[in-house]
């Protein structure tokens, strides 16, 4: 009698078989439009948004700083800010030991435009994490963060730049 399919081991990639990249993926990007929907009206997008809840966690912190904080990459960043300083929202002071890098503060204007988002991101959350029971969605939250770091170690570890693939020359 042949096995069947729920008792064979399925290779991790397999189209049959529950995949960590699609379903990161779809969750992201659900979660976001469904975040920028809601603020659309506040003249934010998610990743703005995001600026400004970690610099209020981090009051001062650096653009270094904030880059790593938001896991981007230091271009998208800085153009995010400029546009956020050209808005009112946040300012740049120059840092008080490297005049090279400044050190990020919200202004008034994106704190309370912060607020404002922050009420609607809460409730977004919770009615996305009502597709779990109550009692899981705290161990959910830890395996996602677990989830996150082992992504982040692994982008660390790995070559800035694969080894190219040389193609023939056409004959």
């Amino acid at each position: 009698m042949p096995a069947s399919k729920s008792t064979v081991a399925l290779p991790v990639d397999s189209p049959e078989r529950r995949r960590l990249p699609p379903a990161l993926r779809r969750a992201w990007y659900g979660l976001n439009q469904a975040f920028r929907r809601r603020i659309a009206h506040l003249r934010l997008t998610p990743d703005q948004f995001t600026v400004m809840r970690t610099l209020l966690e981090h009051e001062g912190i650096s653009q270094r700083q904030l880059t790593s904080l938001m896991s981007s990459d230091p271009n998208t960043v800085a153009a995010l800010l400029e546009r956020m300083e050209k808005a009112g929202l946040i300012e740049r002071q120059t840092h008080e030991r490297d005049h090279r890098a400044n050190r990020l503060r919200l202004k008034p204007r994106g704190q309370t435009r912060y607020e404002t988002a922050r009420k609607i991101a809460v409730t977004l959350q919770g009615e996305i994490l009502s597709a779990l029971p109550e009692a899981a969605r705290e161990e959910f939250l830890g395996d996602l963060d677990r989830i996150a770091d082992a992504c982040r170690a692994a982008a660390a570890s790995s070559p800035k730049r694969p080894g190219r693939i040389r193609r023939r020359a056409e004959p």
